[in-house]
């Protein structure tokens, strides 16, 4: 109807109203202080996963414009994990003794063709991919397939989990170009989470495709889960 009344967008929260208060949109601020506001505005009663956004200049949807990586986070996640192992004999035993959260074969292919998904990376080894790939459709949407390029899938599962359990961050470009990851908790130091975030920054500039051109990294920006994005002058993350 001509007079029906417009929907009214709804209105930004008083908290995140006033975590913007001094944040100027349109600035890139050196790492250090960039990280000193957003811990300030972490004000949420849980403590706020830290994350970082790059923007890059490729297009994923090329298979040679890709980018994807591991990186181990020199002060980890502050997150559990818990790991899931597709192996074995030997293997499997090995899994449990380096501290896999879940480790099957046939029974886990089971569990997990039936959509319960209780662990957050999966690891498998190089023989149980045969088996492992039929959930591709499961696995693939919520990132969770094996792949060797990122280590997890490996015979060495005692690596793998150890890794996984103590912060071994994959990253991967979404299809606009954006790698997501989080580096910490807000309740980290400021110090551990410049580290984490220069350990990332590395990690992603190391993977630059060849064929990608132009500016790889267009913007940079960190964040609290409930906090306003605050861009990152990337030379001061360089200069390490």
């Amino acid at each position: 109807m001509a007079d029906a009344k417009k929907k009214k967008a709804p209105k930004e929260g008083k908290r995140l109203s006033a975590a913007r208060e001094g944040v100027d949109p349109r600035k890139q601020y050196p790492l250090a202080d960039a990280v000193k506001m957003v811990k300030a505005r972490a004000k949420a009663k849980f403590d706020e996963t830290i994350e970082v956004a790059l923007n890059l200049g490729v297009d994923p949807r090329h298979a040679d414009q890709m980018v994807r990586g591991v990186v181990n986070l020199p002060n980890g996640t502050g997150k559990k994990l818990r790991v899931a192992v597709f192996a074995k004999g030997a293997k499997a035993e090995e899994a449990k003794n380096a501290g896999a959260d879940i480790v099957g074969e046939q029974d886990l292919f089971d569990v997990v063709n039936g959509g319960k998904i209780d662990f957050d990376r999966l690891i498998a080894t190089p023989d149980m991919m045969g088996l492992v790939g039929r959930l591709g459709k499961v696995l693939g949407p919520r990132g969770l397939m094996p792949n060797p390029k990122v280590g997890t899938v490996t015979m060495d599962v005692t690596k793998a989990v150890k890794d996984a359990k103590g912060g071994a961050v994959e990253f991967r470009a979404e299809k606009a170009g954006i790698v997501h990851a989080g580096v910490g908790k807000a309740s980290f130091s400021e110090t551990a989470l410049i580290e984490n975030i220069r350990a990332l920054f590395d990690s992603v500039m190391k993977a630059k495709p060849a064929a990608a051109k132009g500016n790889y990294l267009k913007k940079m920006a960190i964040s609290s889960t409930q906090g306003p994005g605050v861009v990152i002058e990337t030379s001061t993350v360089m200069g390490a």
